[in-house]
């Protein structure tokens, strides 16, 4: 069984910049094809940036140019550099398997944007 950790939200300005990760541990090969989703409040979950196993990236149009996902195959680690955040960028962050959902989700992380 996958365990998925997502760590490194928190409160931030307008403007300012987070990095998230996520940690894999358990019966994983690789982290290869997985990506990041958020679920504001009262809103669905979406994704928000997934690398394929290939290493072909994609962005929700509300991130591209300010969101980076890249990923550490030695730690099995995927992480998401976010800039320029805007406070409609508040919600909890989770990853999981892209394009496809294959693992249990995680507890998430809060990522919250305000003054």
């Amino acid at each position: 069984q996958v365990q998925l950790v997502e760590s490194g939200g928190g409160l931030v300005q307008p403007g300012g910049s987070l990095r998230l990760s996520c940690a894999a541990s358990g019966s994983i090969k690789s982290i290869n094809a997985m990506g990041w989703y958020r679920q504001a409040p009262g809103k669905q979950r979406e994704v928000v940036a997934g690398m394929t196993s290939g290493g072909s990236t994609n962005y929700a149009d509300s991130v591209k140019g300010r969101f980076t996902i890249s990923r550490d195959n030695a730690k099995n680690t995927v992480l998401l550099q976010m800039t320029s955040l805007k406070p409609e960028d508040t919600a909890v962050y989770y990853c999981n398997g892209f394009p496809l959902i294959r693992f249990k989700w995680g507890q998430g992380t809060q990522v919250t944007v305000s003054s």
